[in-house]
């Protein structure tokens, strides 16, 4: 199921993904209606959906993918073979952040007073989620002595979310979110500044989808 999520957003991402196509997002998604946001960039629902019964919340392993070769075209940019980035930098680095966002999304949903659970239930929502197109401006590299870039962000990512019924499977709401990280808060950029921008951003989306929760249960039944 993990691998499915990741296909759905990239395929919702070739229209609407970072930075923007020349296609027009869709106003409907797999029967979910295109609404407006303050906070998201695209978000869906689906018409008629009653939000207000779920207490609890069931969190997927999240996604987390680089931007495609965003490696290989920073590693051309390289002036030096220890600071190439290696297939397996590449695979620490999808571990590392599978586990911060976990941590980040747990927290904010236990914050905003759900009970996190690991089996469906009527009043359960099960929660989706992918930190997709990850591009760091200074990779987090082993390397002696301190290494610094310059750079006017820290990188950016792509968020993915969606809302489904825990007991029925029913796509209740998806949402995208382009954001560069760490936007203009470091002129010199380092492993250690990009890491604690890029979990502020993560921090950032985590918290926005407990608070949009929130604001979909005053709005219950969802409108077409």
């Amino acid at each position: 199921m993990e691998r499915r999520l990741i296909k759905v957003a990239l395929a919702g991402l070739i229209l609407v993904g970072f930075p923007a196509a020349a296609a027009k997002p869709p106003t409907t998604w797999d029967g979910l209606v295109q609404v407006k946001s303050k906070r998201l960039d695209h978000v869906y629902l689906q018409p008629g959906a009653d939000f207000t019964g779920y207490t609890k919340v069931m969190i997927d392993e999240p996604e987390v993918a680089f931007e495609k070769n965003w490696a290989r075209n920073y590693n051309n940019s390289s002036r030096s073979l220890s600071s190439r980035i290696s297939d397996r930098d590449v695979q620490q680095a999808i571990s590392k952040g599978v586990t911060a966002a976990r941590d980040l999304f747990t927290e904010a949903w236990t914050k905003g007073g759900y009970a996190i659970v690991d089996a469906p239930g009527p009043d359960v929502l099960q929660i989706r989620t992918g930190i997709l197109n990850v591009r760091v401006s200074a990779p987090d590299l082993p390397r002696a002595g301190r290494v610094e870039s310059f750079s006017s962000e820290a990188g950016s990512a792509t968020f993915f979310l969606e809302a489904r019924d825990s007991m029925t499977g029913a796509i209740l709401g998806r949402a995208v979110d382009s954001e560069f990280a760490g936007e203009y808060s470091h002129a010199w950029r380092t492993s250690v500044s990009n890491r604690d921008d890029f979990r502020d951003l993560v921090r950032s989306w985590a918290d926005t989808s407990v608070r949009g929760l929130a604001e979909l249960k005053s709005r219950s039944p969802i409108k077409p």
